[in-house]
């Protein structure tokens, strides 16, 4: 009986927490949801709390757990919350690569419009796509990221040719883009954009850059060798090139194809040059490493966790560029696995910097990490089609930040401000509305957690202790059952029909308009009929007149009272 007056509870509070966020209140239904799978529905232990620096307050602990990737291959680990981490130990996958690239409808099509450019200009430029289409084709998954390398001219160049030769057979030219490049930002190379068959195709030289002793941004560009182009990606995965014209698979670094077939995450150059060329190359490699369930290459690694790489990453890429990333893995497949390696690197305080007046506490990262593993295997548990992708990425970044949820810093007014808002605001140049959505989760939680001992058959737990707040003081309640459906909306509140509606609230209150006085007794009408759930709009009516009456009676007193002929003076007062 309890554990169904629990579950009931938690599928009803979603209602109020609707009225913070109205779509997040599915986070706080489903993280109680584990508990009742996780856990026996028996009083707490005494002592059985979180394990953490910032505990939640409620007692869980997830067991030791092995799960499988949709890559062969079998992840192991730990699942722990708190300060003791969320540790996940990867053995090497195995994983299947397709020796050849099979192409669809649409991408033969687009490749023959760039063949047929070739020939209308009796050009002999080797076409190329580059980077994680080869890869994914190889993977077998689908890819609309076509990126196309050109050995002997610039992408703007080859578009125009593109363009003009479309129009001269009677096709219409979608539209065209050029991206200039930002040296300071780490993008080297200008990169032109075409829309062919509705498909956005990117079009770059094969680079070679050349770079002073004190600097890595580049002193000279020139068009490079397809050797010296993959030598020059991220990643070895990411430096395969597939070959339009000759339609051939080409590994220049000879070790593209054997690390995705061992799963492994690794540079074409050593990894602290390939990182010092452009940092934000570490958050790429732990994205991949993630979402592919690779393991990171032993000496990339090392690379990534200098105090060299970690000082480039803060000082030289863009906040802008940096959160994309983040966000890139939040809204991705293993969003907690890419967390603790950024943790396990000692990345965490980089990506999300926090205001000068914040220090992180030991181990507040790997708490943080932890609360988000919990989430992500609340997920798996309940089933990625419960929620939208939004409502998934905005719950990982709520349970990632909760052990920060009460640290603030002041702002030039001396307020109080959520360090979790300048996280959202400053360090990953996200939405306000993310960051908000956020802290009004956080701020729920307190109330959602003072609910869950009145559903523990524990004696020693009293009614009162939670406060209904001074709007439903006057709501009549007969007994604990009908103060919880007060407190929690139990009984699906959100399919609750008013027995009485705003003109019949107006009519015996005698009011001509409407306003915030019919909304105040709208809201106390519906908490009467969750103390009263056989109540009739009869007995409803006759409520709220008496409560009416009787509010009204009492404020008049209180007004003689407090009249002019009334004031008691100072000295009588002192008397």
């Amino acid at each position: 009986m309890v554990q169904l007056q629990f579950h009931s509870f938690i599928s009803q509070f979603c209602f109020w927490v609707s009225q913070v966020s109205p779509s997040m209140a599915f986070l706080f239904s489903h993280r109680a949801l584990l508990l009742q799978k996780v856990l026996p529905f028996h009083p707490f232990p005494q002592g059985a709390r979180l394990k953490a620096t910032y505990s939640l307050g409620f007692p869980f602990r997830l067991p030791p757990k092995s799960y499988t990737t949709r890559q062969k291959g079998t992840l192991q680990g730990t699942r722990l919350s708190g300060s003791e981490g969320a540790t996940m130990v990867m053995s090497t996958p195995t994983v299947h690569v397709r020796d050849t690239i099979e192409l669809d409808e649409t991408e033969e099509k687009i490749f023959e419009r760039l063949l047929g450019t070739l020939d209308h200009y009796g050009l002999k430029t080797e076409l190329r796509v580059a980077g994680g289409w080869v890869r994914d084709k190889l993977l077998g998954k689908e890819c609309k990221d076509i990126d196309i390398a050109l050995e002997d001219m610039m992408g703007s160049k080859f578009v125009e040719k593109v363009r003009d030769y479309l129009l001269s057979v009677g096709e219409e030219v979608q539209g065209i883009a050029i991206i200039p490049s930002n040296p300071d930002q780490s993008k080297h190379l200008e990169t032109a954009r075409m829309r062919i068959l509705n498909v956005w195709v990117d079009f770059v030289n094969l680079r070679c850059e050349e770079y002073s002793d004190d600097s890595r941004i580049p002193t000279m560009q020139k068009y490079g060798t397809p050797e010296q182009d993959a030598l020059r990606r991220d990643l070895t995965i990411n430096s395969l090139f597939y070959n339009i014209n000759t339609k051939s698979i080409e590994d220049w670094t000879n070790r593209g194809v054997e690390d995705l077939k061992c799963g492994k995450i690794a540079s074409p150059l050593p990894p602290k040059d390939t990182f010092m060329e452009d940092p934000l190359r570490v958050l790429r490699a732990i994205r991949f490493g993630a979402r592919f369930g690779f393991i990171l290459d032993e000496q990339l690694k090392e690379a990534a966790a200098c105090d060299e790489v970690k000082a480039a990453l803060s000082a030289k890429i863009s906040r802008e560029r940096i959160g994309a990333e983040i966000d890139l893995m939040m809204s991705g497949n293993q969003p907690a696995q890419a967390m603790t390696y950024i943790c396990d690197l000692k990345l965490f305080w980089v990506v999300f910097s926090l205001h000068p007046q914040c220090e992180p506490s030991e181990g507040c990262d790997s708490d943080c990490v932890a609360y988000l593993d919990c989430t992500w295997n609340l997920i798996q548990l309940v089933g990625h089609s419960t929620f939208n992708d939004e409502q998934r990425r905005l719950s990982f970044y709520a349970a990632m930040f909760l052990p920060l949820r009460k640290t603030m810093y002041k702002d030039r007014k001396a307020k109080d401000v959520p360090v979790v808002n300048y996280i959202f605001r400053d360090s990953l140049k996200q939405r306000v509305s993310d960051a908000e959505t956020v802290i009004n989760l956080h701020n729920a939680l307190e109330k959602f957690l003072s609910l869950l001992p009145h559903f523990v058959p524990n004696e020693d737990v009293k009614l009162a202790e939670v406060d209904l707040g001074r709007e439903y003081v006057d709501v009549p309640l007969t007994s604990k059952e009908s103060k919880l459906r007060v407190l929690t909306g139990l009984d699906k509140v959100w399919d609750v029909k008013p027995l009485l509606n705003g003109k019949e609230i107006m009519d015996a209150l005698q009011l001509k308009s409407g306003g915030p006085l019919v909304s105040k007794w709208q809201r106390k009408l519906l908490a009467w009929q969750l103390a009263h759930p056989l109540g009739t709009a009869e007995e409803c009516l006759k409520w709220l007149k008496e409560t009416h009456s009787s509010s009204t009676r009492s404020a008049g007193d209180m007004e003689e009272l407090n009249g002019p002929n009334n004031k008691k003076s100072k000295t009588e007062d002192c008397d």
